[in-house]
């Protein structure tokens, strides 16, 4: 009987979590779209609040709004007239106290983790942390830059990702020298599920490649 309440667990324990994770979610973008909503009726005329209320019931409406905003946004800033109001806006909130600080240092990690010419997270390596002869997965993120340049020379070593599981969302960064570094065939996908699962889910094996940093 433990074997097969076991083998049952297995199969619909993953079904379960998917779709609980998809249900929250769409909870959460349908919250989001019902505040807005709720926004839109202080400003609309009367008669608009039923249309608003309707809409704020349909279920998965929150996640087709959000998805139409951001196909809408992504044709508007690659054009010329986009590029430039993006420029303004940015510009913008550039003069604002405190705004500038967070949206500065936010805009710029995520034009580099999710620029198509970038190098970060785009390669799994393996590094000894938290101690020598200790091994985990980390990602490489890119090369010591600034004022760290001038300690650390770029061209001898790398920056990289260190997650922790199995939630990968937080982690440790870390500067180490490239000879320290140990390429891995696996894509990050696969790297990101062995984290998670903590080693349980084994990427399969393919020959050790030649680390990115050093064909630069």
């Amino acid at each position: 009987m433990k074997k097969h309440l076991i083998a049952g667990l297995l199969v619909w324990l993953p079904l379960g979590i998917t779709i609980w994770v998809l249900l929250w979610v769409v909870g959460l973008l349908d919250g989001v779209f019902g505040g807005l909503a709720g926004a839109a009726q202080t400003v609309l005329p009367a008669g608009a609040d039923a249309t608003i209320d309707a809409l704020r019931k349909v279920p998965g409406l929150g996640v087709l709004m959000m998805v139409l905003l951001l196909l809408f946004t992504g044709m508007f800033v690659t054009n010329i007239v986009g590029q430039w109001w993006l420029r303004q806006w940015n510009r913008l909130l550039s003069q604002i106290p405190i705004v500038k600080s967070i949206y500065s240092s936010v805009k710029q990690v995520s034009d580099t983790l999710f620029s198509s010419s970038g190098q970060a997270f785009r390669e799994a390596v393996l590094v000894q942390y938290p101690r020598q002869g200790s091994w985990t997965i980390a990602f490489v993120t890119g090369r010591p830059g600034g004022e760290v340049a001038q300690h650390l020379d770029p061209a001898t070593h790398l920056s990289v990702y260190v997650p922790t599981t199995p939630n990968p969302t937080s982690g440790f960064f870390l500067m180490l020298p490239r000879a320290d570094v140990v390429p891995l065939a696996m894509s990050v996908d696969e790297a990101l599920k062995y984290i998670i699962s903590m080693g349980v889910v084994a990427p399969p094996h393919a020959a050790v490649p030649v680390l990115a940093a050093e064909r630069n």
